[in-house]
């Protein structure tokens, strides 16, 4: 195992976003050395190590999100909070069978007290809302799917 330095202000930051986010464990890596953090009931547990070369799975275990065509499936760009309307109460954004033009909000994630607009990607009809309101999603999560 190699020696590297710890960045403690990278793990109390990621121990922050925890917190801010209600996640429960955050995974950041470099080309040098991972680092995870997990916020278990005894209290925050920071794993690091370094970066070790990936190891390619089985095709057979990698299986696709259900359901979901990857073409028109919209992606979550960041960790955070999905929320389908743009106040409490207020009606949602789309709703599948609306008709979306390319760059409309469809909804909004919230990263850091931040409200991020998510923009649909190109125009087209939703089929599928993948996530519901106030739900923790994280990068990459399929969120819509429009058509």
């Amino acid at each position: 195992m190699t020696k590297f330095d710890i960045d403690e202000a990278l793990i109390r930051k990621l121990a922050k976003l925890l917190k801010e986010t209600g996640l429960t464990e955050i995974e950041f890596e470099t080309d040098d050395a991972r680092i995870r953090v997990n916020a278990g009931a005894s209290g925050p547990l920071v794993v690091a190590s370094p970066a070790a070369a990936p190891v390619a799975a089985p095709a057979a275990a990698v299986a696709p999100a259900a359901d979901v065509p990857a073409a028109g499936s919209v992606s979550s760009p960041m960790v955070g909070t999905a929320y389908l309307a743009p106040e409490p109460n207020s009606p949602a954004f789309v709703k599948v069978g609306d008709r979306v033009a390319k760059g409309q909000t469809i909804l909004i994630i919230e990263a850091m007290k931040v409200m991020n607009p998510i923009p649909a990607p190109h125009a087209g009809t939703i089929t599928q809302i993948l996530v519901q309101d106030g739900q923790p999603v994280e990068f990459g999560e399929p969120l819509m799917v429009i058509a």
